[in-house]
């Protein structure tokens, strides 16, 4: 066995050392977010009051796939410099980084970035909090490696698991409201640690500050961001139903529930990743006017829907890499889906539309 296998087999066997041992884990939470490390200078976020959204999920795997991606957002960028992006889960897979200093940021974020000299709104998903089995998300403290990152990065912006972004800052067009359900969907439950677990501290503290943060917001826009979707046609399907599972919590009906009661009818529109996959839903009575958008193809294709499409929507494709850019203004969001050719270069615009 190579020693890089050694090591991964160490790191998988303390994930599960500590799930197994329910060991004390830490969420850091908006109140204990982290400072930019001294030297590092961070990209700033527009101040006015119209911006260009990248929007990308599922991106972390530093393949060609991910590049060919990446440059083609390289050569929008040249023509039409971007604000700000989100990156909605996923960031380092297969398992996550192992500290802070991992050289999976750079091969499977910076470089493939390079040039991309924006702010990215970061998001956790499984794959970044795996502890045993790729993406099982049962090591939750893993994830707080990829917040110790914003210290470190001139682009990646995630100073606590769940946090906000309003731009411009004194009168926002847009707040966008980064949250973190891991615990809630994980295929490894955290049932022995209860600072994790569904009514624990962290959730509970997340529950109540994104009641007040929703609330408070003056931003003409509430937008919401996720890794796991509540609603897709996609091979997950919907939360309460994820991947057919008749089991809670792998099933997301407590993520159902925390959508339900804390995001849908409250914001615009609810970004997920976690489907490899291009949805833009359309906004129904069922989810209270909020918009789903799943933009989870940035590395990867799901080449096949759940079958059921029971979700209507605008746009859809299941097996074409591709990235999403938001054009928000105080009048409007018009959206556009870009789909990349990994093979040929390039991308080919193949929705745009007003959707809010």
């Amino acid at each position: 066995m190579s020693s890089a296998s050694n090591i991964r087999r160490r790191e998988l066997l303390i994930g599960a050392a500590a799930v197994a041992a329910g060991a004390t884990l830490v969420g850091l939470s908006p109140a204990h977010a982290v400072p930019v490390a001294q030297g590092v200078t961070k990209f700033p976020f527009p101040d006015g009051d119209a911006l260009r959204v990248l929007i990308t999920g599922d991106a972390g795997t530093g393949t060609r796939s991910q590049w060919a991606v990446a440059d083609a957002i390289r050569d929008l960028h040249r023509r039409e410099p971007v604000s700000v992006a989100l990156g909605l889960g996923d960031n380092i897979y297969e398992y996550g980084p192992d500290d802070a200093d991992d050289p999976q940021f750079a091969e499977k974020f910076e470089k493939p970035n390079d040039g991309l000299d924006f702010p990215w709104v970061m998001t956790l998903g499984n794959h970044d909090n795996s502890a045993v089995a790729p993406g099982d998300g049962g090591w939750l403290d893993r994830g707080n490696y990829e917040v110790k990152y914003h210290a470190n990065s001139p682009r990646w912006w995630m100073p606590s698991r769940y946090y906000s972004v309003r731009i411009p800052e004194k009168i926002p067009v847009v707040e966008f409201f980064v949250i973190d359900i891991n615990p809630l969907a994980a295929y490894i439950p955290p049932f022995l640690s209860p600072y994790w677990s569904v009514d624990g501290q962290f959730m509970n503290d997340q529950r109540n500050w994104l009641d007040q943060a929703i609330a408070e917001s003056p931003a003409k826009w509430k937008i919401a961001c996720t890794h796991h979707p509540y609603l897709s046609n996609g091979p997950t399907g919907d939360a309460g139903n994820y991947d057919g599972i008749p089991v809670a919590p792998m099933n997301g009906v407590y993520a159902k529930q925390f959508f339900e009661d804390h995001v849908i009818g409250k914001c615009h529109i609810l970004m997920s990743g976690h489907d490899h996959c291009l949805q833009v839903l359309d906004a129904t009575p069922e989810s209270k006017g909020t918009r789903q958008i799943v933009c989870g193809a940035a590395a990867k294709v799901d080449g096949t829907s759940s079958g059921s499409g029971r979700h209507k929507t605008l746009f859809e494709t299941y097996n074409q890499l591709g990235y999403m850019v938001a054009d928000i203004t105080t009048d409007a969001i018009d959206l556009r889906v870009l789909t990349v050719d990994p093979a040929a270069g390039g991308a080919t615009e193949a929705f745009h539309r007003r959707i809010a």
